[in-house]
């Protein structure tokens, strides 16, 4: 009986580790800024980015536009951003503090491009590509023009910035999900919305 009984206890365990050694190996996420690691069948050529990189044009849609046909003078501004998401954070107070720079997205550092001349808040600002950064506060955002392109993070380079402006900030009724930029005409030109969680900010550029 006791033979038996060892018999089956080493037939239990053999069935146990092959059924065990089948089952995919599952590898945990690296700890990154907003990376998963490459995993085959998903991107195996990249790492796939949690704060995907987006564009945003006045006119809206230009490049739409222009392959039909329907514009036929340069755009205005288009900025280059990289939209996290709030995942249930508390953002603004949060997350991100208030009077500590900030990147306006995630990753590479935000860029606008200006195709003509604009003026923002009085201040005549001449065609070119500049980094755009946020400084916010509790009652208001003051928005950076800098000249250190091409750089990532939060590690700003102040002795480049060019301008400054404040503007004020609105607080939504629901919180949006992914940060969003994005331009609308407004008066004698257009608003640059840029908004999170429950704050809104608008940048007013004529032209």
């Amino acid at each position: 009986m006791l033979k038996i009984s060892l018999c089956l206890l080493g037939l239990i365990l053999i069935i146990s580790c092959n059924s065990k050694s089948n089952e995919p190996v599952t590898k945990k996420p690296e700890k990154s800024d907003t990376l998963l690691p490459v995993t085959p069948g998903v991107n195996p050529y990249a790492p796939v980015d949690l704060s995907p990189m987006d564009m945003s044009y006045f006119p809206e849609d230009y490049p739409k536009l222009k392959m039909t046909n329907s514009i036929t003078t340069p755009p205005v501004a288009r900025v280059i951003y990289s939209r996290p998401h709030k995942q249930g954070r508390v953002i603004f107070g949060g997350l991100q503090k208030y009077g500590v720079p900030w990147r306006l997205g995630a990753n590479e550092a935000t860029e606008i491009d200006f195709f003509i001349p604009v003026t923002i808040a009085g201040k005549k600002v001449n065609p070119g590509r500049y980094i755009l950064y946020c400084i916010p506060f509790e009652n208001k955002w003051t928005i950076v023009l800098n000249q250190n392109i091409d750089t990532w993070g939060l590690k700003i380079d102040s002795t480049k910035d060019l301008m400054r402006f404040d503007i004020p900030i609105e607080t939504l009724p629901e919180p949006v999900e992914y940060f969003t930029m994005v331009f609308k005409k407004a008066g004698r030109g257009a608003e640059l919305i840029m908004a999170w969680d429950t704050i809104e900010a608008r940048l007013p550029i004529n032209f």
